[in-house]
């Protein structure tokens, strides 16, 4: 696996991007990119100049998926969006992405990195619920139902910090969470750390090829 940024003059990667999008929220999040026109303009908006935006590619040169940021206020970026192709989900393809993305916000200066993942089909408990008054509450008492992305990003070392309650619609919100992104000074063990990873991705994909 490679991570590097989608140039904005390759048109076969942009398509697959595109198709990622269209496919990787289908099930949960159909109305985020409901066909390819809207995928396609999400990517080119990934695209402009002051934002970040990476992809990973197998030797064959073939999207794995791919993410992109970009920067809000003071040292803050937000990560916007994700997606692993899922022919590819489960093998540490988006632990790597999130992994370069950090260090990608980092040599900018970035301190914070912060996302927001909605829920719109009872994924949590904080799904079909009235959250107010006490939404601290409910946040502490979070489970995860049925596979929502919200854990995925705690294994990579980010934080609940709040919630939007009804940002889709009434008892639909909008999970925000945050991460402190590495220093310089640990800028090398970040990018040893997408090394691992793009080489456990590539012995899974030999192991799943006969190869090994």
């Amino acid at each position: 696996m490679h991570i590097r940024d989608l140039q904005p003059d390759d048109a076969t990667l942009k398509e697959q991007a595109a198709e990622a999008l269209v496919l990787g929220f289908r099930e949960h999040w159909p109305a985020a990119w409901p066909d390819m026109a809207a995928a396609r303009a999400e990517v080119e908006q990934a695209l402009s100049p002051e934002k970040v935006c990476r992809v990973a590619c197998d030797d064959h040169g073939t999207l794995l998926g791919w993410i992109g940021g970009f920067h809000m206020y003071g040292v803050v970026w937000e990560l916007h969006p994700l997606v692993v192709h899922p022919r590819v989900q489960g093998r540490g393809v988006g632990r790597a992405l999130v992994a370069d993305f950090e260090a990608q916000v980092a040599q900018r200066g970035g301190l914070t990195i912060l996302l927001g993942s909605d829920d719109e089909h009872d994924m949590t408990s904080l799904s079909g619920v009235d959250l107010y008054p006490d939404v601290w509450q409910h946040i502490a008492q979070i489970r995860n139902l049925r596979g929502h992305p919200y854990t995925f990003y705690q294994t990579c070392g980010f934080v609940i910090v709040g919630v939007v309650p009804d940002a889709n619609g009434p008892g639909k919100p909008d999970i925000l969470l945050a991460k402190r992104v590495m220093g310089d000074g640990l800028a090398v063990m970040d990018h040893l750390c997408v090394f691992f990873l793009s080489f456990v991705v590539y012995i899974l994909s030999c192991k799943r090829c006969g190869f090994a």
